[in-house]
């Protein structure tokens, strides 16, 4: 009897019985298989996928203000309040565009190209207003991309980034925002049109068009040339914000000749002239990209122009204990997890700013400086024993001494 009723067992959903499965689990009501079961774990999957992306497009009543998307962050960057404000007001804008009515009026993105010197923290703010989005957030370099044919990566390629960090939902890619790194190193060689193919420069600028205007784009799920067969996925990149910052080393020269900085004749105030030489990224414009090597589309398809200001003593000073991770804090909690308290005098973070000022590293340098000076100590002090370590600035004098950081200021 108990074989008879083992053998009348079959699934519910699909109907085979339990000689056609590998497993069949019987419950109250009925049964289901193995097969059955992983399929409606699919279903379940997508189905709570789905209600996630639908819980993320919230009201715009929820959503953080632009004083509020500035607020988070001050957290993690110290200055910069112009490039924060601009960025605060794009980010919000955009999710605006997204809950736009059909109406007679369609608001257009305005993508933000972004202008400072190397190590302002251009790729902090990217990587820092990453955290905070609803909206996926690829940061993709352009240094890489190639003309299409060429050796190197295309540039729908970009699109494979913000797919990836959105498990391939083409649905959520379609509303995300890409920041584009080093744009100024795919500008061509003069202001003049290239008479040759330039296949890493304007080829690549020439080749952005389309991405940041808006339109439909076949992206390789798995990357470029290296999967030949794959299947294309379309992309729309109409809804797509585009956040493109660079250092345009040298680009000073060209705002101080289309200011006429350099004038000479009785009446300059020099000292104002000086002034304004030191802050000419203040006033960087559209025809300063044009001189510098950017071709006049791609910078029709970036409206919002604004400026990373140099980092001066005082910032650099706040940037090693000021924000939320700061190098400072990070080491506190290194030796922290070895039982170790970490003591630092003040004078120490003066010497790391001056050097770092000294070999013009930036705020990246105050980490390099940092790493050299605590490199012997983090080596010895986790077996030393000891509960506490004294961070002096002959300490730090002597460490920097020995390393090869002391070639940078004689080179």
């Amino acid at each position: 009897m108990a074989k008879k009723k083992q053998e009348e067992l079959t699934c519910s959903f699909c109907g085979r019985g339990s000689d056609e499965v590998r497993l069949l689990l019987p419950g109250m009501a009925g049964c289901i298989c193995d097969e059955c079961a992983e399929r409606a774990n699919e279903i379940v999957h997508e189905y709570l996928h789905q209600a996630k992306a639908d819980a993320d497009d919230v009201e715009l009543e929820s959503l953080p203000k632009p004083e509020e998307i500035k607020a988070y962050l001050d957290q993690y960057v110290i200055g910069q309040d112009t490039a924060k404000k601009y960025l605060s007001v794009a980010v919000y804008n955009h999710y605006k565009r997204l809950k736009q009515d059909k109406d007679d009026v369609d608001i257009e993105k305005s993508n933000i190209i972004i202008v400072g010197p190397t190590g302002t923290g251009k790729t902090l703010l990217a990587k820092t207003i990453a955290k905070l989005l609803k909206v996926p957030f690829a940061i993709v370099d352009a240094t890489v991309l190639t003309e299409a044919g060429y050796v190197g990566e295309d540039i729908e390629s970009l699109l494979t980034r913000l797919l990836q960090a959105c498990d391939y939902d083409v649905a959520q890619a379609q509303r995300g925002i890409v920041f584009i790194d080093e744009i100024d190193k795919i500008a061509r060689k003069g202001d003049n049109p290239s008479i040759t193919r330039d296949v890493s420069g304007e080829g690549v600028q020439q080749g952005l068009l389309k991405l940041l205007e808006g339109s439909i784009v076949n992206v390789p799920p798995q990357g470029g040339r290296k999967h030949p067969d794959q299947k294309m996925i379309a992309v729309d990149t109409k809804n797509i914000l585009f956040v493109c910052g660079g250092a345009f080393e040298g680009i000073e020269q060209k705002i101080a000749q289309r200011m006429n900085t350099h004038v000479v004749g009785f009446g300059v105030d020099n000292h104002v002239s000086q002034q304004d030489r030191e802050k000419l990224l203040h006033f960087v414009a559209p025809q300063d990209l044009r001189s510098y090597g950017l071709i006049p589309e791609i910078i029709g398809r970036l409206p919002i122009l604004t400026n990373l200001e140099p980092l001066d003593r005082d910032a650099l000073r706040r940037i090693l204990i000021e924000p939320k991770n700061s190098i400072v804090k990070q080491y506190v909690k290194l030796l922290e997890m070895d039982n170790v308290k970490l003591n630092i005098d003040d004078d120490v973070l003066d010497y790391i700013v001056d050097k770092a000022i000294e070999y013009k590293l930036g705020a990246r340098g105050l980490r390099s400086i940092f790493e050299t000076v605590m490199i012997d100590a983090m080596y010895q002090v986790p077996s030393s024993g000891v509960t506490e370590f004294m961070l002096t600035r002959q300490y730090a004098k002597e460490q920097l001494e020995k390393s090869n950081f002391e070639m940078l200021s004689q080179a």
